[in-house]
């Protein structure tokens, strides 16, 4: 749930087996958003089920990202690209600071 192809996973949460993952190289973000990132992926796979993955992309966009195992027949694909959605437009702002976070304090780009 680390590293691939330069992306970067934040967070996420798993259904099967009922775990939350935030990375530690994150941990200077302040508390009050980890927060909010917990609550967030474990109630998407609370109502959706599989695995839900918030990640950094190489340019500092921000990714959700939903899966689930072949054989899982409980798992709604429309559902979860719904939720999805909602989350991506609900949350929009927080999003968007996790962007501008990872560009200023990975990436180093100049804040303008």
């Amino acid at each position: 749930m680390e590293e691939s192809r330069n992306r970067i996973v934040l967070c996420g949460a798993n259904a099967y087996e009922q775990k939350y993952y935030f990375n530690e190289k994150f941990n200077n973000i302040p508390e009050s958003i980890k927060e909010e990132l917990h609550i967030i992926c474990v109630l998407f796979t609370e109502e959706v089920g599989g695995v839900f993955t918030i990640v950094f992309e190489k340019d500092g966009s921000v990714s959700l990202e939903t899966d689930a195992y072949e054989e899982d027949i409980l798992y709604d694909e429309i559902s979860s690209g719904l939720l999805v959605r909602e989350i991506q437009i609900q949350r929009q702002e927080l999003l968007e600071s996790l962007s501008l976070f990872y560009r200023v304090f990975v990436l180093h780009e100049q804040y303008e």
